[in-house]
């Protein structure tokens, strides 16, 4: 079900590019804030996240976006509705929250055709050029993450020479994931993802042939799936790239114990805009 709601300030693209919010997560890292309210409505410097990534595509030059919607959808829609930043449309996911993945593919009606769309999640805020990130993509590329040198406990790791995504890995539990053939996990660069991809619309068919390919349809129209999983499995075929960004701020406000730490790192990048 896909609704759509037009802003009364709405402009026109600057680069024929569209993009989908992630928003339907149930926030369980911000209890108890999330019993009572979407993590897309928690608050940050007096405004709700959504509003804070809405206002960051339209001053990048992006006027249209589908946000996915589940956990206390109703307020979210409610927020869509009032708002006149952008075009926003809802990914109803009401039935079953679909991961990351098969949000992609379930908003495939409104993506499909549009040559390039940004994923953001809505609840990453930084100071990243967004214009400069979408300039960095290659034309072959299947998909375009962005990347950082931050500490974390899992990284994506890179070939260092062409920076194409070949694998995975935990750095607590030692797990690891390198798919692609030959390569020298000492050699590649460990990178944390920031929330921020770009992908190709061509995507949308690949994520279709692995959703049949795993039987992952079974009882379902939109199956569920990971994201990064599924670049895990497509990188030996297609070329999903990294682009570094090192001297920027990235504010993850997916914890409770990180907001007040956001909302102190939002005031000050807000004084720096």
């Amino acid at each position: 079900m896909y609704v759509s709601y037009t802003g009364s300030k709405v402009k026109t693209l600057s680069y024929n590019m569209k993009s989908m919010i992630f928003a339907a997560g149930l926030g369980t890292r911000l209890k108890p804030m999330t019993d009572t309210l979407p993590k897309a409505l928690v608050p940050v410097c007096g405004k709700p996240l959504i509003e804070h990534v809405t206002r960051k595509l339209k001053a990048s030059g992006i006027d249209e976006a589908v946000v996915n919607v589940h956990h206390f959808a109703d307020m979210v829609e409610q927020w869509v509705s009032s708002q006149d930043i952008m075009d926003i449309r809802i990914s109803d996911e009401r039935a079953m929250l679909l991961e990351t993945g098969g949000a992609v593919l379930h908003a495939r009606p409104y993506l499909e055709g549009c040559g390039h769309f940004l994923i953001h999640n809505v609840d990453i805020l930084s100071d990243v050029d967004l214009r400069w990130f979408v300039a960095r993509n290659s034309s072959d590329a299947l998909a375009t993450l962005l990347v950082s040198g931050r500490r974390s406990s899992r990284y994506l790791l890179f070939d260092p020479q062409t920076m194409r995504l070949v694998g995975w890995m935990n750095e607590k539990t030692g797990e690891k994931r390198i798919p692609v053939p030959g390569v020298n996990e000492s050699e590649c660069l460990r990178l944390a993802f920031s929330g921020i991809h770009m992908m190709s619309d061509k995507i949308l068919e690949v994520m279709h042939k692995y959703a049949l390919d795993h039987g992952l349809y079974a009882g379902s129209d939109t199956p569920r799936f990971s994201v990064i999983d599924f670049y895990l499995d497509v990188c030996p075929l297609y070329n999903v790239y990294g682009v570094q960004a090192d001297n920027v701020r990235i504010i993850d406000v997916g914890k409770l114990d990180t907001l007040a730490e956001a909302e102190r790192s939002l005031a000050s990048l807000m004084k720096t805009e």
